[in-house]
């Protein structure tokens, strides 16, 4: 049965699509079988991963409003042991065309029925926004990853996540958990990076994600030539955070 985690956080820049390909790509690399759904309009995850967005024809739209299975929206991409359901600007349009709908909260859920059991991770890269997409993703999932960048309004935003979170696990997935808070862009030169880094350790405590994502310039590079870290560069510091992230995911999971 695979595992069904959202990156979520509604903040902008927190390296949430950095974290979706790379993570996934880790986890390809250990020998997992992943689906990594993009769910973001701007599409970044899929041509982070080497997939022309423009061309793409069915793809996280068509299997939110049903009219195509995850497994027709399924793409190969650069990384092993990874598919993808990629994402087009179409998406923009679905929270409009959803709201009409009965079980809008349900249609990504429903939809990953017929596939959660042929992946171990199945991981979703959601929206910069807490609309109907996210919500979406979050009703689905069985747990959530947020990424907080060790910057000074890190804390900002995440009570109102926080409280989101909550709202779904009261009303649409009582079973959703937190995977954990990960700390990213951390750059150690920095003494507001390290004083974000206890502040989230001080208030979260066992939330937080061991590994810490250190600013890379690899990691910034990576995405423009389609491929995910461990594909652009396997001995910089960005794979190993990333890698160690999926060993910890995989370790808590077993």
């Amino acid at each position: 049965m695979g595992k069904i985690i959202a990156i979520a956080n509604q903040k902008g820049g927190v390296g949430k699509t950095t974290t979706s390909v790379n993570l996934a790509a880790s986890l390809g690399v250990l020998e997992k079988k992943v689906l990594l759904i993009d769910a973001d309009p701007q599409a970044n995850a899929s041509s982070g991963l080497g997939i022309d967005v423009e061309s793409v024809e069915i793809g996280s739209y068509q299997v939110l409003e049903h009219s195509a299975t995850p497994d027709e929206a399924t793409v190969a991409c650069t990384a092993p042991n990874v598919s993808v359901i990629p994402a087009h600007i179409d998406l923009v349009a679905i929270e409009i065309e959803l709201v009409d709908k009965e079980n809008r909260e349900y249609m990504l859920k429903t939809a990953l029925e017929s596939v959660k059991d042929k992946y171990d991770y199945i991981l979703i890269d959601c929206a910069p926004s807490l609309g109907l997409l996210t919500l979406n993703a979050l009703t689905a999932a069985d747990s959530v990853v947020i990424p907080i960048q060790c910057e000074y309004f890190a804390l900002e935003g995440l009570g109102k996540l926080l409280n989101t979170i909550k709202s779904v696990q009261k009303i649409h997935n009582p079973n959703l958990d937190i995977e954990g808070l990960l700390l990213t862009m951390y750059d150690s030169r920095l003494r507001l990076s390290n004083q974000v880094v206890e502040e989230v350790q001080k208030h979260f405590n066992d939330m937080v994600f061991e590994t810490v994502i250190q600013r890379n310039i690899k990691l910034s590079e990576a995405p423009s030539f389609g491929e995910s870290i461990i594909n652009y560069d396997a001995t910089s510091k960005g794979a190993s955070n990333y890698l160690n992230l999926a060993e910890e995911i995989i370790k808590k999971n077993q």
